[in-house]
């Protein structure tokens, strides 16, 4: 029995309905059909000036190729299982158009470099605007560090509180994070902005094309420099999910902490009622569903990535259909990633921040024994031997329910004599982050370097 496959001359048996399902694409890859026009449209101009396709019939392809994408654009186009995938969907449509001429469009060409095409179009053109909502990110970073590079809050090591910091100098940790991010998503501009291209099925061609002329006409800086690599490889998309894994670690790291602070037992904040929900049964809740689902995608987005690890790892060169499940996952990344960024922004730039509450954290939680050991220290006591007379006293104000700021000197004198009236402004919280001055430290005049210096990396 023949078969209505563009590919089945040399087939006598066709599939069943539910066989052509399970191998078709077009669920998914449809999503590519604004690059699949685009790609068809600059190879068949290539064909033409090269002369491999007649002029007149390169005219003809280019026509109908013009009408489907205005269809497109228009929401007017309708794709079919049985025709696989998104090339033999346009494929089939051009032919309805135009005839048999359309045949002549995969000239010098194969599915494996059109698909590889198609993908790497795809994030090409949606790399810059993940870039840029992280760029929106960061300068709601900077605007409220600016805001708050006096607010004193705890800094935490396991969970426990550390040394008082500036709060500024907290969201300014957060802006540094963002900005790798943004170098690895900038760095994978460059790997994505290849032309598999005239690769053909994965030797090249016998045909004279010029496959600059097709990586110029799509916006692609150079071509692929192997046609086994150029078909067969993914690793764009692997960095791309990489990339958007650690980027969702720094969002779900930060929407832990968003969760935790505007809880009852910390309130150092408090999120506006756009990005919270209530309760179905308790009036009197105020939940950060939001912080909560962006944490809860990252997970994912993790998956998308050893999924696609997991497909890669034993194919043998060239192309595989297996590679037919490298999109779903960058696609469902894409779609997860933009809106979490525009939802996080919106949700940090409404915060309220209880400077109060921070601060009063501060003062009644031996943040301050650092200051104490390095004032000791300052005094010429060796460094181990002031940590532990402040481990003694810090033991003496837990059971007596004293901080350290509230003993007497008299108190103090006796764990050292070099300890003097001048250790009381030491101990204060403000104090203690203000005189951190080294680079990169807490000190308020460090955090408007950083700030100031954030500033002018975000204008450049």
């Amino acid at each position: 029995m023949a078969t209505k496959k563009l590919w089945g001359g040399r087939f006598q048996e066709q599939a069943a309905a539910w066989v052509d399902a399970f191998g078709a694409s077009i669920s998914f890859d449809q999503l590519m059909a604004e690059e699949d026009i685009e790609g068809s449209l600059a190879h068949v101009k290539m064909l033409q000036k090269t002369g491999i396709v007649p002029s007149n019939d390169c005219d003809q392809i280019i026509a109908g190729l013009e009408g489907i994408q205005k269809d497109l654009e228009a929401g007017k186009l309708t794709f079919s299982v049985e025709n696989e995938d998104i090339h033999m969907n346009i494929e089939s449509i051009l032919t309805d158009r135009i005839g048999a001429v359309a045949g002549k469009l995969h000239t010098a060409r194969s599915r494996n470099d059109q698909v590889a095409t198609d993908f790497h179009l795809y994030l090409k053109k949606r790399l810059p605007k993940i870039i840029d909502e992280i760029t929106t990110v960061q300068q709601t970073l900077i605007r409220l560090a600016e805001e708050n590079v006096e607010t004193i809050m705890p800094g935490y090591t396991h969970l426990q509180h550390a040394q008082p910091i500036s709060y500024g100098h907290y969201l300014m940790a957060y802006y540094q994070m963002f900005k790798r991010d943004k170098e690895r998503f900038t760095f994978n501009e460059v790997h994505t902005d290849i032309s598999p291209l005239g690769a053909a099925a994965l030797a090249g061609t016998t045909f004279p094309i010029d496959r600059q002329m097709t990586a110029k006409t799509l916006g692609f800086s150079q071509v692929y420099a192997n046609s086994l690599d150029a078909v067969s490889d993914r690793d764009f998309a692997l960095e791309f999910l990489s990339n958007s894994s650690i980027l969702m670690m720094h969002l779900s790291r930060f929407c832990e902490e968003l969760s935790m602070w505007v809880s009852h037992e910390f309130q150092y904040l408090e999120l506006s009622d756009a990005y919270t929900t209530g309760s179905s049964i308790m009036p009197q809740k105020k939940n950060p569903d939001m912080a909560e689902l962006i944490r809860g995608k990252s997970g994912r987005v993790y998956g998308h990535l050893m999924g696609l690890l997991a497909t890669m790892k034993s194919l043998p060169l060239a192309y595989n259909k297996d590679l037919q499940e490298d999109k779903e996952g960058v696609f469902d990344t894409v779609k997860t990633l933009l809106p979490a960024l525009k939802v996080f922004n919106g949700m940090l730039s409404t915060v309220t921040v209880k400077a109060d509450n921070m601060k009063a954290a501060t003062e009644n939680d031996f943040s301050n024994a650092t200051e104490l050991a390095d004032y000791l220290a300052t005094k010429g006591v060796p460094f181990r031997e002031a940590h532990g007379i402040v481990g003694q006293l810090v033991l003496k104000g837990i059971q007596t329910h004293q901080n350290l700021q509230d003993m007497s000197l008299g108190e103090l004198k006796e764990a050292s004599p070099k300890i003097e009236a001048d250790v009381y402004n030491e101990l204060k919280s403000e104090v203690a982050v203000e005189r951190r001055h080294s680079e990169g430290g807490t000190g308020f005049d460090q955090v408007r370097k950083q700030i100031e210096q954030a500033k002018k990396e975000i204008e450049s």
